[in-house]
């Protein structure tokens, strides 16, 4: 925190030391701007890059004043980051005296630091957020418009309803008692019709939908109980995603099932994971529906690959102060497939609460965690500081490369995303109860750093496509043909060009909500001038291969891809209106073709 005291500037740093700046009496207003601008909305260039040719590290912020424990990029190109409420206070005042007042918080009643930020990725800077009750290992999505639906939480935050515009000066807008259940560790998932579902929690062994329709509250889902270790859970953030065929893929524990949720039905079960060992928290592992390729074609293939997590035990183990080796195994399977079997990869090595990141190229980027114990206070050791790439379609022994290492140990309660840049920002780290900084195994931790994978560095940029049309902010129709025009310095290789489009996800605990990739492959490419050309692809055909909402598009060359521009898909006329009032056959007709 900071706070001027008789003409004395001081600023509290995480390890406890202050630091006095005197300013004279006489010192000018222009003079004092800069400081203020430091207070309220902190300023911070980026550090030098640390290595080279496995990707690169940058430290963008020195202290952000809260843990990264919960982000989502936005269509503005700002990073929203949630702490929880109940850490104490935190290391960021908020601005122009604003307290939060709360009788039902369990630590402060009356709190004057800031639990949440917005983080301008361009500027590289951030301003206080005011979040009133508790999101602590919450969920959320973002809705077509753009907006940041944030749900569920602990205490007096567990069934309360969060929404963030992405607007210079917006804030957080709460809706108290806005789920019917309570939502602590749950997993939201945004749905072809604009809402989204809200799956489990603790204790909840059920889901439920929001914006709420004319549908009753909750719907009971047997599979969480089933899924439910005693006295562990295994089965709590469970991964999900949507499959082509409009159900859901939901793995919890160790298996998964492709549930129709319009009618509350188990369409298939899975097989369990080779192995039995749980996947889920606390036994956290993580997950990605991999790139969705030949969209055109009558049927789309969707696979899906889970990696890392701790074996049966452990978290008993780590209760009683004994760290078993995390998971080195990651498997993968063709959900689409009549008869679906897990095929097991082994990684380069042991991974527990790792963040699992879709690239623009494809690629997957496992970063963060620990190679001993599970997600917990305290409960993980051995920091794992290398990133893993993992390039899905090379052969079975040669996806995996190691990536140069950040200093910073990344274990419980840290998150990554990927930028509009191509770059990954990467946030978080607190084991503890409350805000340590000393005397510990893993401080608390509030600096902010971003990886630049390879496909970053100088040596590529003559390959690298530049995007010149579409505008950003573009809007799509489903199906709708799409001319993009790039400049790129080299012969454009034609056969080695993709366009893609990234939903960026909420990301916490170790998975990312709604994270999908769709590869749009050229059905032409012209050469409209010197460097200069022009790629045809077709907009997916419906809000099942892509729920409507923002996505980032990226021209794809030989690997490398370009920065890429905000795109809006399936905008309809029931954005603007209260969804309470409206069917759900209403909102899935008008939204199936637009």
């Amino acid at each position: 925190m900071a706070r001027v005291t008789n003409g004395v500037w001081e600023k509290h740093f995480p390890d406890g030391n202050l630091i006095p700046i005197t300013i004279p009496m006489t010192t000018s207003l222009f003079l004092l701007i800069p400081l203020l601008f430091l207070f309220h909305f902190h300023f911070h260039m980026a550090e030098p890059a640390k290595g080279q040719g496995q990707g690169q590290w940058h430290l963008l912020q020195q202290n952000i004043g809260i843990v990264g424990m919960h982000m989502q990029l936005l269509n503005n190109d700002r990073v929203i980051i949630l702490d929880r409420t109940d850490f104490g206070f935190s290391n960021l005042t908020l601005p122009e005296g604003r307290c939060r007042n709360n009788p039902r918080e369990m630590v402060v009643k009356r709190d004057c630091t800031a639990h949440s930020i917005e983080y301008d990725v361009a500027a590289n800077t951030f301003r206080a957020l005011f979040v009133q009750t508790n999101v602590w290992c919450s969920s959320g999505s973002v809705s077509p418009d753009g907006k940041l639906v944030q749900t569920g939480g602990f205490n007096d935050g567990d069934r309360s309803v969060r929404t963030f515009n992405p607007c210079p000066t917006c804030d957080w807008i709460e809706f108290d008692a806005g789920l019917a259940a309570r939502r602590w560790y749950a997993t939201n998932h945004i749905l072809p019709d604009g809402r989204q579902i809200i799956i489990g929690g603790r204790r909840q062994f059920n889901y439920e939908f929001y914006p709420k329709t004319q549908a009753k509250n909750t719907y009971s889902l047997p599979f969480l109980v089933q899924t439910n270790d005693p006295g562990v859970e295994n089965n709590l953030y469970p991964f999900v995603f949507l499959n082509v065929d409009a159900n859901l893929f939901i793995f919890a524990n160790n298996r998964a099932i492709l549930f129709d949720y319009s009618k509350n039905a188990v369409v298939r079960t899975y097989p369990q994971i080779p192995g039995g060992d749980p996947r889920c928290y606390p036994s956290t592992g993580s997950a990605v529906l991999l790139p969705l390729r030949n969209l055109r074609q009558p049927n789309v293939e969707a696979e899906v690959l889970i990696c890392g997590g701790a074996p049966k035990g452990a978290f008993q183990n780590a209760k009683a102060g004994k760290f078993s080796g995390a998971l080195n195994t990651c498997a993968r399977i063709k959900i689409t497939d009549p008869s679906p079997e897990w095929v097991m990869e082994t990684m380069p090595g042991a991974r527990v609460m790792s963040d699992m990141v879709i690239l623009p190229n494809g690629d997957v980027l496992l970063i963060n965690g620990a190679s001993l114990g599970t997600a917990g206070w305290e409960f993980g050791r051995d920091p794992v500081l290398s990133p893993f790439i993992y390039k899905p379609n090379n052969r079975v022994g040669s996806r995996f490369e190691i990536q140069n290492p950040s200093d910073i140990p990344r274990m419980y309660h840290s998150s990554a995303l990927v930028l509009r840049d191509g770059r990954v920002l990467v946030g978080g780290s607190n084991p503890h109860i409350y805000y340590n900084f000393t005397n510990v195994l893993f401080p608390t931790e509030l600096r902010l750093e971003a990886f630049s994978p390879r496909y970053l560095e100088p040596a590529f940029s003559n390959v690298r496509p530049t995007i010149v049309s579409p505008a950003s902010q573009t809007r799509l129709k489903y199906a709708q043909t799409l001319k993009v025009r790039v400049q790129v310095t080299a012969t454009l290789v034609r056969d080695s060009v993709s366009v893609t489009m990234l939903a960026p996800p909420f990301t916490t605990h170790s998975f990312s909500m709604n994270q999908r990739l769709l590869v749009l492959e050229p059905h032409n490419v012209s050469e409209l001038g010197e460097s200069t050309y022009e790629i045809v692809v077709t907009a997916p055909a419906s809000a099942v291969l892509a729920p409507p909402g923002f996505y980032l598009l990226f021209v794809v060359h030989q690997q490398i891809p370009s920065h890429g521009i905000w795109i809006q898909i399936g905008v309809n006329r029931f954005l603007d209106k209260n969804l309470s009032t409206v069917s759900y056959e209403q909102i899935k007709f008008n939204l199936w073709g637009v």
